[in-house]
C-alpha cells in the first residue's frame, strides 16, 4: 500500500491478517477452554442430580474423575491459546515497528515533517504495541463468544426463558459497551498525542542540554517541559476517567444481567420447572458468564485504544514524501558531474553552477541560508521551486532516491553520532548485521572489547585499510589514540563524551569512509583548531583525489586546497576562481572568508 492511501482501519486490518494463523490457533484453543469452563457447572449439576441425590458413590467417583480430566484439558488449552495470542500480538507490533522505521528511513523523506524525533519514537513503540494488542483482544473476544454461546445453548435446552435471556441480552450488552467505548477512543487518541509530544520535547531538551546550560536557559527549559507534561497528564487523566466510567458502567450492566438470570432460574426452580442440579448449573453458568462479559468490556477498551493508535500509525505511514520518487537507475559508472540550472529555493535565486567531475570544489556563501538550501537540493531532501539539478546529465527528479543517496552523500554540519564505539560510528554496522545475528553481534562486540581494550592503534577494533585511511585523513585517529580503549571506546549518545572538534573529525571520517562517487560536506572543521584544520584539508584533498567533492564552507584552509572556489552572494554566483585569485580580486569574498 502506497503513502497517502492508508487509514487506521487499513493498519488494523493488515495487522490482524498478518497474524491470522496465530490468532486462529489461539482462538480455537481458547474456545476449548471456554467450553470446558462452561461445562464445569453443568457437570456439577449432573453430579448433584445423579450421584449426590441418588447417593451413588460409584457415580460420584466417576464424575469427579471426569471433572479432573476436564480441568487438565481446559488448563492446557488456556496456556497454549494465550501463548499463541501473545505471540501474535508481539509479532504484529514488531512488524508494525519495522514498517514505521522503513517509512521514516525512506529516501523520499516526509515522515518526520511536523514531528519531533520523540513523537516518532512514541508512535513506533507505544502505538505499535497497542495496535498489536488488538490481536489478543480479538482472540479473547472469540473466547468470550464461545463461552456465552455454550452457556446459552445449555440454558436454552434446560429452560427456554433462561436461554432467551442470554441470547437476546448479550447483543444488547455488546452494543451498549461499544457505545460506551467511543469517548474512551477519542480521549485515548488525545492522550497518545500529548504523550508523544511530551516525549519529543524531552528528547529535544536533552539533546540540547549543553547549549541550554551555556545560555543559562535551564529554568526556561524546565518551565517548557512542565507545561507540556501537565498537558500530557491532563489528557491521561481524562482518558483514565473515560476508561473507569466505561468499565464501571459495563460491569454494572453485566451484574444486573447476571442477577436477572439468577432470579429467573430461582423462580423456575421454585415452581418445579428445574431440578436442584439444574438450578445449581444455571447459577454456576450465570456466575461463569461474568468472565466472558467482563472480557467484552476489556476488549472494547482495547479496541478503542487500538483504533486511536492505528490512526496515529497510519498518519506516519501515509505521510506524503518530501520529494517524488524517480524510477531511473543512477548512471553506472557515476562520473560525478553536477549541474544546477536556474535553481531557486530559499537562499538560491536562479543559481547556474557546474561542478566538474573528479575535482574538489569549494563553495563560500555570504548567507548561511543559501548553504542550507543548496545542501537540501544536492541531497534531494527537497526539490527546487524552479530550475533543475542534474547528475551526469540526468535530472535528479528522474533518479531513484535510494540509488541517488548512495551516489551523492551530503554530510550535514549537524549530523549526529550513534550510541556505540567510535569504530562502529565510522564503519557502517549494516555490514556486520548482514553477516551475523543479534547474538553473534553481541558476542563479537564483547570479544572486540576484551581484545582491543588497551588498543592504542589508530583504528582500534576497525582494522581495515579503508577505515584507517579515512580516519587518518580526518585526523580521527588522533581522537582514537586519546581514548582509554582506542576506537573501541564508546562515544555515548550523540557522541556526548567527545568534544565538538572530536565529533566533527569522527563525522568526517564516517563520510570519507563511505567513499561515495560524489561527496558534499558542510563546515566540517568549525570546532577544530587551525593547525589540525590545515592537516584535515590536505588529508581530504588526498583521499578524495579523482572523485567529485564539494565543500560548502567559509574556511580559508579548506578553500585553499580546492581546485576551484565559487562564491554565492545574494543567492547567485558572484565570483569563481581559486582561493588565491578571489582573495586578491574580490572584496566580497575577502569579507566572507577572511573577516
Amino acid at each position: 500500500m502506497r503513502s497517502g492511501e492508508q487509514s487506521g482501519r487499513d493498519v488494523l486490518t493488515r495487522s490482524v491478517r498478518g497474524q491470522a494463523r496465530r490468532v486462529g490457533l489461539g482462538a480455537a484453543l481458547g474456545c476449548v477452554h471456554q467450553l470446558g469452563e462452561a461445562l464445569v457447572p453443568v457437570l456439577i449439576g449432573v453430579v448433584i442430580d445423579q450421584a449426590v441425590a441418588g447417593q451413588d458413590a460409584g457415580r460420584l467417583a466417576l464424575w469427579l474423575v471426569v471433572l479432573a480430566v476436564m480441568y487438565v484439558a481446559l488448563s492446557w488449552s488456556f496456556r497454549l491459546g494465550a501463548r499463541a495470542g501473545e505471540r501474535g500480538a508481539e509479532e504484529a507490533a514488531h512488524t508494525l515497528r519495522l514498517a514505521i522505521v522503513r517509512r521514516v528511513l525512506d529516501a523520499r523523506g516526509g515522515a518526520e515533517e511536523g514531528r519531533l524525533p520523540g513523537e516518532l519514537a512514541n508512535v513506533a513503540t507505544e502505538d505499535a504495541k497497542r495496535v498489536g494488542a488488538v490481536n489478543m483482544a480479538l482472540m479473547s473476544g472469540i473466547w468470550a463468544v464461545a463461552g456465552i454461546t455454550a452457556s446459552a445453548v445449555w440454558l436454552l435446552l434446560t429452560s427456554v426463558p433462561l436461554g432467551l435471556i442470554v441470547l437476546l441480552g448479550t447483543p444488547v450488552l455488546l452494543w451498549l459497551g461499544h457505545l460506551l467505548s467511543k469517548p474512551l477512543e477519542r480521549r485515548s487518541e488525545a492522550e497518545q498525542d500529548r504523550a508523544a509530544h511530551a516525549s519529543g520535547v524531552a528528547a529535544d531538551l536533552v539533546a540540547g542540554l549543553r547549549v541550554l546550560k551555556g545560555l543559562g536557559a535551564q529554568q526556561a527549559a524546565v518551565e517548557r517541559y512542565r507545561r507540556t507534561s501537565r498537558a500530557s497528564l491532563a489528557a491521561t487523566l481524562r482518558a483514565a476517567r473515560a476508561e473507569s466510567w466505561q468499565t464501571g458502567l459495563v460491569l454494572a450492566l453485566t451484574g444486573g444481567f447476571i442477577a436477572l438470570i439468577a432470579l429467573v432460574g430461582g423462580r423456575l426452580a421454585l415452581d418445579g420447572s428445574l431440578t436442584l442440579g439444574q438450578l445449581v448449573s444455571a447459577v454456576g453458568l450465570a456466575l461463569f458468564l461474568l468472565g466472558p462479559l467482563e472480557t467484552f468490556a476489556w476488549v472494547n477498551a482495547e479496541l478503542a485504544q487500538g483504533r486511536a493508535s492505528a490512526a496515529r500509525v497510519a498518519a506516519v505511514l501515509a505521510a506524503q514524501p518530501a520529494v517524488v520518487g524517480g524510477q531511473d537507475p543512477v548512471p553506472d559508472p557515476v562520473r560525478g558531474e553536477l549541474r544546477l540550472r536556474g535553481v531557486r529555493l530559499g537562499g538560491p535565486d536562479g543559481v547556474d553552477l557546474d561542478l566538474t567531475a573528479g575535482r574538489l570544489t569549494g563553495i563560500a556563501v555570504t548567507d548561511p541560508a543559501s548553504a542550507e538550501a543548496l545542501l537540501r537540493c544536492l541531497g534531494r531532501e527537497t526539490d527546487p521551486e524552479s530550475g533543475s539539478v542534474e547528475l551526469d546529465g540526468v535530472p535528479l527528479t528522474r533518479l531513484d532516491p535510494a540509488g541517488l543517496r548512495a551516489a551523492v552523500l551530503v554530510a550535514a554540519h549537524d549530523a549526529v553520532l550513534f550510541d556505540g564505539s567510535l569504530a562502529a560510528n565510522v564503519t557502517p554496522e549494516a555490514e556486520a548485521e548482514a553477516r551475523s545475528g543479534p547474538a553473534e553481534i553481541a558476542e563479537a562486540d564483547e570479544a572486540d572489547e576484551a581484545e582491543n581494550g588497551a588498543a592504542d592503534g589508530p583504528a582500534g577494533g576497525a582494522a581495515d585499510l579503508r577505515t584507517e585511511r579515512a580516519m587518518a585523513a580526518a585526523h580521527a585517529d588522533e581522537v582514537a589514540r586519546s581514548l582509554p580503549h582506542g576506537a573501541a571506546t564508546g562515544v555515548g549518545e550523540g557522541g556526548r563524551s567527545l568534544s565538538g572538534g572530536q565529533r566533527q573529525r569522527v563525522l568526517l571520517a564516517r563520510a570519507l569512509r563511505a567513499g561515495p562517487p560524489v561527496l558534499v560536506v558542510h563546515d566540517p572543521t568549525t570546532a577544530v583548531d587551525a593547525v589540525t584544520e590545515t592537516r584535515i584539508a590536505e588529508g581530504l584533498r588526498e583521499i578524495r583525489r579523482g572523485r567529485t567533492t564539494v565543500v560548502v564552507t567559509n574556511s580559508p584552509a579548506l578553500l585553499a586546497v580546492a581546485d576551484r572556489v565559487v562564491l554565492l552572494d545574494g543567492g547567485r554566483v558572484g565570483a569563481e576562481g581559486t582561493h588565491a585569485e578571489l582573495v586578491q580580486a574580490d572584496a566580497t569574498y575577502r569579507t566572507a572568508v577572511l573577516a
